[in-house]
């Protein structure tokens, strides 16, 4: 079968039935091929496992060898939320593409990403009428709070890991997706969520320097 996505496809070694899939979704800018690399430790755990790596939708804005989910050359949220519908809809027929293929439900799909992809996976994820077997993620965060707030059908197992030295999707961005899935799960509004905090810390610190040089400073420099 031909799918709407070109992928890396990894089935089970010495003709093992496909039980199970883990669908690896790469960064902006990167492709199948490269986050297909996550599947050699794996599949080793994992013997009955086909591991799917698409290549996003779009050639890269910035990088035209590699491919994006989403376009990220405007700093303008809204656009940037259009563009992530439009990616999560083609990712949608494509996990209906490799169901079909392979005779999987959502209960035997793990969907897995790296940055871009997480935020993709995530998505997915929530926004579905039957959890998915579990998403892990790595350097993500959650693109738009208010609006997959409101298409949240399922209760997907999360495991979401960050390294504390990234400085392209900062590491706050973990715990500010902690916060808000905690308070979507626990059905209560959590204030001062990690990000309000942190913006409370940024404000006392500016002020606090404004008065030892007793002058303006710009609290986006903090």
């Amino acid at each position: 079968m031909t799918f709407c996505l070109d992928s890396i496809i990894i089935k089970p070694e010495d003709g093992l039935e496909i039980k199970n899939a883990v669908i690896l979704l790469h960064g902006y800018g990167g492709d199948g091929k490269d986050i297909s690399m996550l599947s050699l430790n794996w599949k080793r755990h994992m013997p009955n496992t086909v591991f799917i790596c698409p290549n996003g939708q779009e050639t890269c804005a910035v990088n035209p060898s590699g491919y994006q989910w989403f376009d990220l050359s405007k700093e303008d949220q809204v656009y940037i939320l259009e563009e992530s519908i439009k990616a999560e809809n083609k990712l949608k027929q494509f996990l209906e593409e490799i169901k079909k293929e392979f005779n999987l439900t959502n209960s035997k799909i793990c969907l897995s990403g790296f940055s871009q992809g997480c935020m993709m996976s995530i998505n997915l994820g929530l926004a579905t009428e039957e959890s998915y077997n579990c998403i892990v993620g790595f350097s993500g965060k959650i693109i738009d709070e208010k609006n997959i707030s409101k298409r949240i059908k399922s209760k997907t197992k999360m495991l979401l890991i960050h390294g504390d030295q990234d400085d392209v999707v900062p590491p706050s961005r973990l715990l500010e997706a902690k916060d808000f899935l905690t308070a979507i799960a626990e059905k209560r509004t959590i204030w001062p969520s990690f990000k309000e905090a942190m913006e409370v810390n940024r404000i006392i610190a500016a002020s606090q320097d404004s008065s030892f040089k007793k002058a303006w400073v710009k609290v986006e420099d903090y």
